[in-house]
């Protein structure tokens, strides 16, 4: 069994990755060395196997280019477009630090420091370079599933990916995109940002704004259907009026307000996180 094939057995699970996931390689020096002559692929570039003839592969650039050779000790073959091979934590973090990643970009390699354990490597946001790639050990477990957490386990790495892909769960960002996926034609490019911002004031708001039901989407209602009817019951209950529901909405509206600014609070303070980091 070649190496790269053992290579994916210890993790494809039942996901069996296709032909055209496993036929990509990724430079990580730039071959041939400057030192020597004018390079022909530069580190990081993606290649796309033609064939391969003995300790060289032949390669042709995905984006642009023309067919060549280059050494096996050149670049690392990757699987499903973030599952890099035969790369350390210090190659990690120079292909995550290139220009063409940002925030969230991933990929997962072997472990240096305990054989046959995995790493994820995550680009994050910092302002000393050196600390702006993030690593987490993945263990797996005797019957064959992998974990961060002993909380949650995975069949297979895709399946631990596409989870941390919907929700960070304690990672320092969420998963974006694959490293160094914005350099391929394959993926389209990032999108801008959009931030809303809120003028919402509970003091603005009547009781009839407030339980109105007529609201032309769920964006615009002030409050969600099940909460609207809850203040409702409250109110039948209490028998209060527009002037009495103005004039005291201090005692029990305060609560609310003190509530959405603890969440609020939550969401933007750094949580410690409860991941053990891999050091090699």
């Amino acid at each position: 069994m070649s190496t790269h094939s053992h290579f994916q057995q210890k993790w494809l699970g039942s996901h069996p990755p296709t032909a055209e996931s496993n036929d990509v390689l990724v430079t990580i020096y730039d071959y041939p060395p400057p030192t020597i002559s004018q390079p022909i692929f530069r580190m990081g570039e993606k290649l796309r196997i033609v064939a391969e003839e003995g300790d060289r592969w032949r390669v042709r650039p995905i984006i642009g280019g023309c067919e060549n050779y280059v050494p096996r000790t050149y670049v690392a073959r990757v699987y499903h477009g973030w599952l890099f091979e035969g790369i350390g934590r210090q190659k990690a973090e120079e292909l995550l630090q290139l220009s063409g990643n940002r925030l969230g970009s991933f990929l997962i390699r072997q472990s240096e420091s305990q054989k046959g354990t995995y790493c994820l490597s995550v680009r994050h946001y910092s302002n000393i370079p050196q600390k702006q790639v993030k690593h987490y050990r993945i263990f797996r477990l005797p019957n064959k599933w992998y974990y961060i957490q002993e909380r949650l386990t995975f069949q297979c790495l895709e399946d631990l990916v596409n989870h941390y892909c919907e929700v960070a769960d304690g990672l320092c960002c969420l998963l974006t995109h694959p490293c160094l996926a914005q350099l391929s034609t394959e993926h389209p490019p990032e999108q801008p940002v959009v931030l809303r911002h809120n003028h919402f004031s509970w003091r603005n708001v009547s009781r009839a704004e407030l339980l109105s039901d007529n609201s032309t989407s769920r964006d615009e209602a002030f409050l969600s259907y099940g909460l609207r009817h809850s203040i409702a019951s409250y109110m039948t209950l209490s028998q209060l009026d527009d002037d009495s529901f103005r004039g005291s909405n201090k005692r029990w509206l305060q609560p609310v307000r003190s509530g959405a600014q603890s969440r609020h609070s939550c969401l933007l303070t750094t949580v410690q996180d409860p991941y053990e980091d891999d050091f090699e």
